[in-house]
């Protein structure tokens, strides 16, 4: 390659990996919220006195609210664009986060939970459908990825927040400043990530494909040379609209199928999104400071415990960035569901060896040690498969022409999966046990193997123009 064309080429994969980064900040924004519940859960049900029903309803509101966003994301993204609906994403989590934190009951509390989930549910449509409508084909997959490392970096950001927001008042009920609880500063917190993605956001330029779409040709191939160096514009952005069908607006329904009533690669996608949350990865996240607690540690180690788990997950998760474009999407996906089945079946197995003689549940010597060690090997076969392979798929595997829908589908699955986990989650631990639970959790990981042996196709290399509706 001439010095002069690696120079220019080195330039697009830089200005391609900057405004993928920017993207990904609405990972950051899901990840915080996904996790900044974790060190409140206890504080939240004795402030507002509630039964574990109720506080399992308090815990997964936000996911309502998400999966409500995710599915009109992509429609309002096609006809106002990309970078626009990531703004509306920032302003409605911004007013998310302080109203969660002045709240002065369960009630208010869980509507503006709601609201928050809303624009973290539009940034996680958009992250990915961007990302992939920007990157080359060379790299999609490794920036794709940022998406799950955003996520996981607002995760251990939200822990270590509220692992210092307790730490300093003494207790997250305790009073911090201005009289007010750690919990509740804890969700305020959230309000600088969210303007940060905001202000960034009317940085970047439009997705090339949406311009396409909206007949905005020369616009679109200032966007194309900018990202992929130099190439023939007219060719390629001859090739988009063939593809997307720039005369007809996108809507749910191209999603139509015979499938009972969608394309295939849409109920692929679902699947996808709904394994990612059945094997019970934010359980972990929702209630890892709780469940430790309850088995003997004090707030504050299980906090601490918290903060590694996400540090983990961010290790691993830099490692599969390097390895999706090499190895491939299906493989990582094969070795985590095989991973993620055995450690969730030892940490079943573990909690069958609890002792609840003193009321509440404790994990004698060496099973709770036992127990931690599968709960952080979990992570690691998350963080390095199912967490940002399903990402990278669901920004890639649609066709141009229906994109932005399907990942809206596909996307409010996984949030109703996520709030079906969730609200679960402590009715059947204090039922049937966390032994059962765990136990299926791991089936569902057994489950998610044979999904991907039989189902997903592998799509490294592929440029967004070779997908088909099949």
């Amino acid at each position: 390659m001439e010095p002069s064309a690696e120079s220019a080429l080195n330039q697009s994969n830089a200005k391609a990996i900057l405004v993928s980064i920017v993207a990904a900040i609405g990972g950051f924004l899901f990840g915080f919220d996904t996790a900044v519940i974790n060190g409140a859960v206890d504080a939240i049900r004795s402030s507002f006195h509630l039964s574990s029903a109720a506080t399992g309803m308090a815990v997964a509101s936000a996911l309502v609210g998400s999966a409500f966003g995710a599915w009109f994301a992509g429609a309002i993204a096609d006809r106002i664009g990309r970078v626009r609906v990531m703004v509306i994403a920032a302003i409605v989590f911004t007013l998310g986060s302080l109203g969660a934190g002045i709240a002065f009951s369960v009630w208010d509390f869980t509507a503006w939970r709601v609201l928050g989930g809303v624009g973290v549910g539009i940034a996680s449509v958009i992250a990915p459908a961007y990302i992939a409508e920007v990157a080359p084909a060379r790299l999609r997959g490794r920036l794709g990825s940022l998406q799950q490392l955003a996520i996981v970096l607002g995760i251990f950001v939200a822990l270590l927040a509220d692992a210092f927001f307790a730490q300093a008042a003494g207790g997250a009920s305790k009073d911090l400043w201005f009289g007010t609880p750690a919990w509740r500063w804890m969700f305020i917190s959230g309000v600088v990530p969210a303007i940060v993605y905001g202000v960034l956001a009317l940085q970047i330029p439009e997705s090339p494909r949406y311009l396409v779409a909206k007949g905005k040709l020369a616009a679109a191939g200032v966007v194309l040379r900018q990202m992929l160096g130099d190439i023939d514009v007219e060719l390629k952005t001859a090739e988009i609209a063939r593809t997307m069908k720039a005369e007809h607006v996108p809507s749910l329904h191209d999603l139509r199928g015979p499938r009972f009533g969608l394309l295939g690669i849409v109920w692929t996608g679902i699947a996808l999104s709904m394994f990612q949350q059945l094997v019970g990865i934010n359980v972990i996240f929702y209630y890892s400071t709780t469940l430790w607690h309850s088995v003997g540690l004090s707030e504050r180690d299980a906090l601490m415990i918290s903060v590694v788990t996400s540090v983990t997950n961010v290790i691993v998760t830099v490692i599969a960035i390097a390895l999706v474009d090499r190895v491939g999407r299906r493989p990582l996906l094969l070795v985590g569901s095989a991973g993620m089945a055995v450690c969730l079946a030892v940490m079943a197995w573990c909690f069958t060896h609890g002792d609840t003689s003193s009321g509440s549940l404790h994990l004698v010597a060496p099973y709770g040690t036992i127990a931690l060690i599968a709960a952080n090997g979990y992570v690691v076969f998350f963080g390095v498969s199912w967490g940002p392979v399903v990402w990278v798929l669901l920004g890639e595997m649609f066709s141009n022409r229906i994109r932005a829908a399907a990942l809206a589908v596909a996307a409010a699955a996984q949030w109703a999966t996520n709030f079906a986990v969730s609200v679960s989650f402590p009715i059947l631990a204090s039922t049937v046990g966390l032994s059962v639970a765990y136990g299926m959790f791991a089936t569902f990981a057994v489950l998610s193997f044979v999904f991907v042996r039989r189902f997903v196709a592998e799509t490294r290399g592929k440029e967004l123009e070779d997908m088909i509706d099949a």
